[in-house]
């Protein structure tokens, strides 16, 4: 297989003119450089098939390429994890990958996608898990090369496990019999069987929102929040994969698919369309749930407002019977004083009716205040 090489694949890693330790722009951009070195090795399993069993396990790639080439009507499926760049560019040589899905490999970070090269099918797909501790999905990416004889998978997370896909396959020989898309299908398959306990996750989190927003749970809003950018990130991935199996299922026929395959992907398609809908519920119930929080806010927070209104209204209620009572009781006060200045010359001192005239106006003035007060209801 060695003569497909396409040309300048390693040159693809540092082209002309860049020094050997300067990474590639796309490498720059690359938020795994960033994380710990793995210490697991790249090859996870290398296995080499004949009629849907396993008939060689090579212990490297170079001899997984020469039992490929060697072995009539057999198949290779290779799986990598977080592998080199030289490891990747030196599948990619031997087997005649596409340059740019070999970038899009190395780089990561893609969305969903499947995308064709001669006769080799390059799909990238997004696994998930749900941490409901924190309520964070967490987003596994894997890159999948399917040609005519062979399958590479490509992890960058530990998410999904492969292994057990490849368990189910070599259990049923008369399906791994059918090729690499027999392969592709139970990885497709096991995809999107991983996202239903994700599904359960956010449902459990909306029915608790429900319960706090009613409770009156001040700190639900934020909760909202974030659990709304989870189930956009979770419908980023799962979105995609409506059109990506649509097109698989349409053009089974034209790659010629067993019609039994054809039934399994049309079943996987299903799966997929209640996943999608679900999600599209978990938002817009979730934008939903935030109008209903807005109001039943806005509902407390006009109580209150009207709670201290009346308060404020029966404070000046208060005020204004005091201070009518001041005023009453402040008439005879200022009658009095009146009368009880030292001055010489007031007549009224010397009148004999001075004083009943003195009280009679006093009450005449607290008798008027009271039915002024009155009449406006202060009193």
């Amino acid at each position: 297989m060695s003569e497909r090489r396409p040309r300048g694949m390693r040159a693809f890693l540092r082209p002309p003119g860049r020094r050997v330790d300067e990474p590639a722009p796309e490498r720059s951009m690359d938020p795994r450089g960033d994380e710990a070195p793995h210490s697991r090795p790249s090859v996870i399993d290398n296995a080499l098939y004949v009629s849907g069993r396993r008939v060689d396990t090579p212990s490297s790639l170079a001899d997984a390429f020469d039992s490929l080439k060697n072995t009539p009507d057999s198949m290779a499926w290779i799986g990598l994890y977080r592998p080199k760049d030289w490891e990747l560019v030196e599948v990619a040589e031997e087997f005649g990958l596409h340059e740019l899905a070999v970038e899009d490999a190395i780089v990561a970070h893609q969305r969903p996608k499947a995308d064709r090269y001669g006769d080799t099918l390059f799909v990238v797909l997004r696994a998930a898990r749900y941490h409901d501790e924190v309520e964070e999905v967490a987003f596994g990416e894997l890159h999948v090369f399917v040609g005519p004889n062979y399958v590479i998978t490509v992890r960058h997370s530990e998410a999904p496990d492969l292994s057990a896909v490849r368990r189910r396959m070599e259990s049923e020989p008369a399906l791994l019999r059918q090729g690499p898309q027999a392969v592709l299908y139970a990885i497709l398959d096991a995809v999107v069987d991983g996202y239903a306990p994700v599904v359960g996750g956010l449902q459990n989190d909306i029915d608790e929102i429900e319960v706090q927003v009613f409770g009156g749970d001040p700190a639900v809003s934020r909760r909202i929040y974030e659990l709304s950018r989870e189930v956009i990130e979770f419908q980023r991935a799962t979105l995609p994969l409506l059109d990506m199996l649509d097109g698989f299922v349409a053009g089974s026929a034209k790659y010629g698919v067993d019609e039994e395959l054809q039934s399994y992907l049309r079943d996987v398609a299903d799966h997929a369309i209640i996943v999608v809908e679900r999600i599209a519920g978990f938002r817009q119930l979730l934008q939903d749930i935030l109008v209903v929080n807005s109001t039943l806010v806005g509902q407390a927070q006009s109580l209150e407002m009207t709670k201290l209104t009346e308060a404020s209204y029966a404070q000046s209620e208060e005020v204004k019977k005091i201070s009518a009572w001041a005023a009453i009781l402040f008439a005879p006060t200022l009658v009095g004083t009146i009368y009880g200045m030292n001055f010489d010359f007031m007549p009224e001192t010397h009148w004999s009716l001075g004083y009943p005239f003195a009280v009679l106006l006093m009450a005449a003035v607290c008798v008027t205040l009271y039915v002024v007060f009155k009449r406006r209801d202060w009193l």
